[in-house]
């Protein structure tokens, strides 16, 4: 089997907070959770992306909501990367992390799915890797326009139909995710 890392982006505070609440994030992070362990498990590796926000921003590095969730487990050897945009590719250590240790199978989770998960998604597709995508596996808030739900259920959609290299993205439940 490829060497897979399990992506978990923006899981922080400032994303967090009772004026952004977002999708079944005590669930999520139970599932990220158990699904990091079964990768490290696995030997595989777990990287969490960090969205280092401007001066002012609530993800600025100066600021509480710059952290990572508490209640997720971030080991020792997991990887830290910071990102200042969508993309978790663009101008981050991302790819050279990968590369480092031979990863080419991508599992993508995290905050927020209409905004970095599918950013990062898209990217992941178009550099070829082979990308899975819990369908369970990220959220985001509802928007003016659409429940989190039923964006949730669309980007699960495109992703599945998504061509790209390898292919489209691999949809399935956290627990189905293979090692």
């Amino acid at each position: 089997m490829s060497a897979s890392a399990l992506i978990i982006i923006d899981m922080q505070v400032g994303s967090f907070t009772d004026e952004t609440p977002r999708h079944d994030t005590d669930a999520l992070v139970a599932r990220l959770n158990t699904l990091a362990e079964r990768v490290r498990q696995s030997g595989g590796l777990v990287i969490f992306i960090r969205h280092d926000g401007p001066a002012g921003d609530p993800h600025h590095p100066s600021q509480p909501g710059w952290h990572i969730l508490p209640d997720l487990n971030v080991l020792p050897g997991d990887e830290i990367v910071a990102k200042t945009a969508c993309d978790a590719f663009l101008d981050t250590a991302l790819a050279d992390v990968l590369r480092a240790h031979d990863v080419n199978r991508l599992i993508v989770t995290g905050c927020a799915t209409d905004f970095c998960v599918d950013t990062t998604v898209r990217s992941a597709l178009g550099r070829g890797y082979q990308t899975i995508a819990p369908s369970d596996g990220h959220t985001t808030a509802d928007r003016p326009y659409l429940s989190a739900r039923r964006i949730i259920e669309h980007h699960n959609a495109v992703w599945a139909d998504f061509i790209a290299p390898r292919g489209p993205a691999e949809i399935c439940r956290c627990d189905e995710v293979a090692v």
